[in-house]
């Protein structure tokens, strides 16, 4: 696969990051129970099209053949976000950017995606006069730490049984990185 496009969200992709959303719910990192109808708009207030970036890669029909056997190309399709924010809105912290999620399309997974968008967002962060960018990720969610990890991030705290999942306390890992 060719390496993504990554761009700026638009109000116009609401409606496609919101269904990308629901289909990549996972209980390996989310907090949240899975989405049900009525669903809420992806964009809101808290959360504008202003902190994400979105990845895009080729569209292929399946099964079709195009030259040397590959499927063809039929145009790009969204197939993951990151969202990168202000970790709070104190003037002492706006040198502080915040990783407040990131979602791959199951079927683009293990093809250097998610590494691009990351990437991406720290290159953002930078534009925007940032010196840090932070997350938080699940304690059992070993293929985003190892992920954040190989893109040098390191552990600054954990907040043991932070959570309460599926019957089972769950660490909150904070992970940060300098620029």
């Amino acid at each position: 696969m060719p390496e993504p496009v990554i761009r700026p969200a638009t109000h116009a992709d609401d409606e496609v990051l919101a269904e990308l959303d629901r289909r990549a719910w996972s209980p390996l990192h989310a907090v949240k129970p899975r989405p049900r109808p009525p669903y809420e708009p992806f964009f809101d207030a808290r959360h504008p099209p202003e902190h994400l970036l979105v990845a895009e890669a080729a569209e292929t029909e399946e099964g079709a053949a195009g030259e040397g056997g590959r499927a063809a190309a039929t145009g790009p399709r969204l197939v993951g976000y990151i969202r990168l924010a202000p970790a709070t809105r104190l003037v002492c912290n706006a040198h502080v950017r915040q990783i407040q999620g990131l979602v791959v399309d199951d079927r683009f997974r293990g093809r250097g995606v998610a590494r691009a968008m990351l990437r991406a967002a720290c290159a953002e962060a930078r534009r925007q006069g940032a010196l840090r960018v932070t997350l938080r990720v699940l304690g059992r969610n070993a293929p985003a730490r190892a992920l954040y990890a190989s893109e040098g991030f390191a552990v600054e705290g954990v907040l043991p049984g932070e959570f309460l999942l599926d019957g089972a306390y769950v660490d909150d890992v904070l992970m940060g990185r300098t620029l």
